[in-house]
């Protein structure tokens, strides 16, 4: 029997409040201590882990404070702090393009909106949502893998058959479910849920607290 758009609302709400009681105190894995270094750390994450991020940028932030030091400075000596993460070269040009576009266009500062962060080199929206809800407390869901994979698993957005997905619809479409001051936290528990338990391989249904609702359970290798 096809679910309707209510009772598939109210699944969705029950679902979540078994992963709010499973994941209480969800917390960004980066590590930073102001919105630059958390700006800086996403766009690290490109393409690789957040543990892996949080090995090389201690030394990163040590050595360049400040938007104009990063700016500044040598991209080989950039390239040599961050190489263990993989495709160094095109990430350090991103990292002094955006450096730099902070220094002349914002005095340095990370700005606090959509618009402006996304005109910043190699700042998606996803990034921004990620500085946005971790840095300044404003409302934001990124939409990483997990997420996509969590939500179309459980079937809480209509394009869960699609192997074309825009983040931006999925983003759309589930933040109009849940207020505003949930969404950072919730795209938090659906990536921790993703890395924990609903794998992209082998999903642990066997012992997924949401098996008894998930229109997957036992049955989604995608």
């Amino acid at each position: 029997m096809r679910e309707t758009k209510t009772a598939r609302i109210e699944r969705m709400h029950k679902e979540y409040d078994i992963l709010c009681r499973m994941i209480p105190q969800p917390q960004c894995a980066l590590h930073f201590t102001s919105p630059l270094q958390l700006l800086i750390a996403t766009v690290l994450s490109a393409q690789t882990t957040d543990k892996r991020v949080n090995t090389v940028t201690p030394e990163l932030f040590a050595t360049y404070p400040t938007a104009h030091d990063l700016a500044e400075a040598n991209p080989a000596q950039i390239e040599d702090i961050i190489h263990p993460l993989g495709f160094y070269r095109s990430k350090t040009q991103h990292l002094i393009g955006l450096a730099t576009a902070l220094d002349e266009r914002f005095d340095g500062q990370v700005p606090q909106s959509m618009d402006e962060l996304t005109s910043l080199p190699g700042v998606g929206r996803k990034t921004a949502n990620v500085v946005l809800g971790n840095a300044f407390g404003i409302p934001g869901f990124p939409v990483d893998t997990h997420v996509m994979r969590v939500t179309g698993r459980l079937r809480w957005r209509s394009d869960w058959r699609s192997t074309h997905l825009d983040p931006v619809k999925i983003e759309r479409e589930i933040t109009a479910c849940f207020p505003p001051e949930e969404w950072t936290d919730l795209s938090h528990r659906l990536i921790l849920f993703g890395r924990s338990t609903c794998h992209a391989r082998t999903p642990d249904c066997a012992n997924c607290p949401l098996a008894a609702t998930c229109p997957s359970a036992g049955i989604s290798t995608k």
